[in-house]
């Protein structure tokens, strides 16, 4: 038997596997610098309700991409391909809950689609939302939480941001009746150009004529001064007071890197506002790194009574922010370990040691295998450990340890406690 994956899913080895832990704790610690707290949904879900067409939408990429399954009951599952839409299902089965309610949840979520670089078919993603307040400062301090994140990260974004309303209010003046697919389209636009959102465009019945005045509109750089004065709709001209009101929010949390998007669509079908998409300024990842928008129907719809529930969003996607740092970094560390302790004959007297470093929450490993000190160095080298302590008869008599920085290969005999004092 040929050993293999799956197609589009990977192994995570350790030294990636620590990255990403560590990108998980800063992400968990900026949601909950803003007060969010943690919730759990399940992987798997009934099919209709991933499916409902107030939730992926019969036109969009998601409802073709999602893995379908069924248990031994024949009934119709999925595996969940997003957060929202299983939080959209907890705030409706639990009407109790008290408003806003803000709440972020990481765990994996699995889209059947194109594999490409920082794009596969199993992946996590680290969520925040917050239901039950339709004021834009709910959106501005989402977008203020992504903006944080990526600081911390190191990683220099754009954070293009647009609003559905805008959106439809140019299409409804463009004469379309078929929007959700036309936005699919539109929402195309980085990737294939106006070439090839027009000939999607035409493939969807959609006049040539009214292609033109979608293309009046949707131009690169262009301000919401300019659509405010050639724009007509009431839905567009009320996008743009969002956006307006957005902007100033923003503007006050100096949040720099945000960037107006007129063409930014996000494919979809739930978004009915705010709507943003963070990319990399530079680097070989094309993929967002994260995105999300105002979903303000979806729950109520989960209801059956039409209620509007609002609600405000946005996703981290770990795999391309992976890609993003290793293109910055070399991952070498392949082990949580800071130290590791090498015996020299002194294999009880080193355990006593290796505990006092644990109890000083300092993550230490150690020489099982009874090696020599020079293939334990290699060792220790090769799984990226930032130090080695080598204890043995003499270093025990001295009431000393050796201590070697395994970066400059510096040396010094030290006592525990200024190692401790040293490591921590």
């Amino acid at each position: 038997m040929k050993l293999q994956t799956a197609r589009g899913v990977q192994d995570t080895p350790p030294e990636e596997k620590i990255i990403k832990n560590q990108i998980v704790q800063t992400i968990k610690d900026v949601f909950e610098l803003y007060g969010f707290a943690p919730l759990e949904t399940p992987i798997i879900e009934r099919y209709e309700t991933l499916a409902a067409k107030f939730a992926a939408g019969e036109a969009s990429d998601s409802l073709k991409e999602i893995f379908q399954l069924s248990d031994q009951g024949k009934r119709n599952l999925a595996l969940r391909f997003d957060l929202t839409v299983p939080l959209a299902r907890y705030v409706a089965m639990n009407p109790t809950l008290k408003m806003p309610f803000k709440r972020y949840e990481i765990g994996s979520v699995f889209r059947d689609g194109p594999i490409k670089a920082g794009r596969v078919r199993q992946f996590w993603q680290c969520d925040i939302d917050v239901v039950g307040s339709k004021s834009m400062l709910a959106d501005a301090e989402i977008l203020a939480i992504m903006d944080t994140v990526f600081q911390k990260l190191k990683l220099d974004v754009v954070i293009k941001v647009n609003n559905r309303k805008l959106l439809s209010g140019i299409l409804t003046q463009a004469g379309i009746k078929d929007q959700e697919n036309a936005i699919i389209a539109i929402d195309k636009l980085d990737k294939i150009g106006v070439v090839g959102v027009t000939e999607e465009l035409l493939n969807k019945n959609i006049e040539k004529k009214q292609i033109n005045k979608i293309f009046q509109l949707v131009q690169n750089d262009i301000k919401l001064t300019e659509l405010k004065k050639k724009l007509t709709s009431e839905e567009a001209l009320e996008g743009i007071q969002e956006l307006e009101e957005l902007f100033s929010y923003t503007k006050s949390m100096k949040l720099k890197s945000i960037k107006f998007d007129v063409s930014l669509a996000r494919g979809l079908a739930y978004y009915t506002g705010t709507v943003f998409e963070v990319f990399l300024k530079k680097g070989k990842v094309t993929s967002s790194l994260g995105a999300g928008g105002r979903w303000d129907n979806m729950i109520g719809n989960f209801m059956d009574n039409n209620r509007i529930v609002p609600a405000i969003g946005g996703s981290f996607g770990l795999v391309p922010i992976i890609e993003s740092i290793k293109e910055k970094q070399e991952l070498i560390q392949k082990t949580p370990a800071k130290v590791y302790v090498i015996p020299i004959k002194t294999e009880k007297e080193s355990l006593t040691i290796v505990q006092e470093l644990r109890d000083n929450s300092i993550n230490a490993s150690f020489d099982l295998t009874g090696r020599g000190m020079s293939k334990n160095l290699q060792y220790a080298n090769a799984l990226g450990i930032p130090y080695a302590i080598i204890i043995g008869d003499d270093e025990l008599k001295k009431n000393k340890l050796l201590l070697r920085d395994m970066v400059t290969g510096e040396q010094k005999l030290l006592a525990i406690k200024s190692i401790i004092k040293i490591l921590k």
